[in-house]
Formats: structure tokens, C-alpha cells, sequence
């Protein structure tokens, strides 16, 4: 796993020019825009075994794609509260899903920012298998939670660590759950 690091940093720089180029080229375009607040693209390790799930059984690499919405968002709890709405694509055919929900934001006046997420994912993985090289997610709705601990180098650039879960929660059987790690790129508006 360490060695996988250093690649998947530079690929998650690679992917964040283009969207970075984009976005700052739509912001010039659209200034008087409020309802998009961030786009965030990545890379993330698929299945990690040593997390919440416990364990690995798919591999690859997931590609990662989000959007929030709602530049004011609603001030909850200390933090700005928006909804989202992403897609992570496994690059091995294993278990890809689209998400949504909601992100509660913690920043810091020194750049530092935690993110909290919360939602639903729908998948395409494997409800019950005998394949020892898939997860039994049991269910093809689930639930989702995310969390992002991440630097804002500029008032538009941000970078990332981020993890998320996916999983029914016990309320079916197979109950296996599903955990990606990596970085990403944000370009907020």
C-alpha cells in the first residue's frame, strides 16, 4: 500500500489541472452563479482492507467526481451544511457508485478544513456472491459516510485526504461494506 501513494498522488494532480482550468474558466464566465460551490476530483485506493470494512476482497483504483452545491449553505453545528452529489468509478470493473447527500464543513481561519458526510449510494458490486473477490454488499441501496481532511491553498484550490464507507448498515444480509482512501483535488467558486 505505501507504494501505491506517490502514484496515486500524482494522478489526482494530474486529473485536479484540467478540472481546476475548467472551473476557473466557467467562474470568469458566470460570476453572478451561487448555487455551485465546489468541484472535487480524485484518486482513491478501492477496498481498503484496514479500515471500517476490516478487510479487502475488490481491487483497483477508484476514480472520484463531486459536486456541492450552495455557496451560503446553512450554518449547523459550528459548520456550513450543503447537499452533494458524486460518482467514484473502480478502474477494475469491481464496485462503482453514485452518491448523495450532505456535507457538513469545518474551516479554519489557517486554511484547514474537515468535512463530514452523510447520504446514499447506489452500486453495481455484488449483493450476495461466492466470488472471493468481491464484497457482498447486500443491498443495492446503502448507506454512505464520508470524511475529508484537507488544506485550501488558495480561496479556490484545495487538496485532500479523503475516505468514505458505504454499507447497509446491518439492516441486510450480507452486510460486507465497502471503504476507498485517497486524495483529491477541490476547486471551490
Amino acid at each position: 500500500m505505501a507504494r501505491t501513494w506517490p502514484p496515486l498522488l500524482l494522478v489526482s494532480l494530474l486529473l485536479a489541472l484540467p478540472l481546476g482550468a475548467i472551473a476557473e474558466e466557467h467562474d470568469a464566465e458566470s460570476s453572478g452563479q451561487r448555487w455551485l460551490s465546489e468541484l472535487r476530483g480524485g484518486v482513491l485506493a478501492h477496498d481498503v482492507g484496514f479500515l471500517w470494512s476490516n478487510f479487502s476482497e475488490e481491487e483497483g483504483i477508484a476514480f472520484s467526481a463531486e459536486a456541492i452545491w450552495s455557496r451560503a449553505g446553512l450554518e449547523v453545528l459550528w459548520g456550513t451544511l450543503r447537499p452533494n452529489l458524486g460518482v467514484t468509478i473502480n478502474d477494475r470493473g469491481d464496485t462503482s457508485k453514485l452518491y448523495g447527500g450532505m456535507v457538513l464543513e469545518y474551516r479554519s481561519s489557517f486554511g484547514l478544513f474537515v468535512d463530514l458526510g452523510f447520504g446514499g449510494a447506489i452500486h453495481d458490486g455484488k449483493l450476495d456472491t461466492r466470488d472471493p473477490d468481491r464484497k457482498e454488499l447486500g443491498s443495492r441501496v446503502l448507506f454512505r459516510t464520508g470524511f475529508d481532511l484537507g488544506y485550501e491553498i488558495t480561496p479556490h484550490h484545495r487538496l485532500m485526504l479523503s475516505f468514505d464507507h458505504i454499507s447497509n448498515a446491518g439492516l441486510a444480509s450480507p452486510n460486507q461494506g465497502l471503504d476507498t482512501l485517497g486524495v483529491r483535488y477541490g476547486y471551490r467558486f
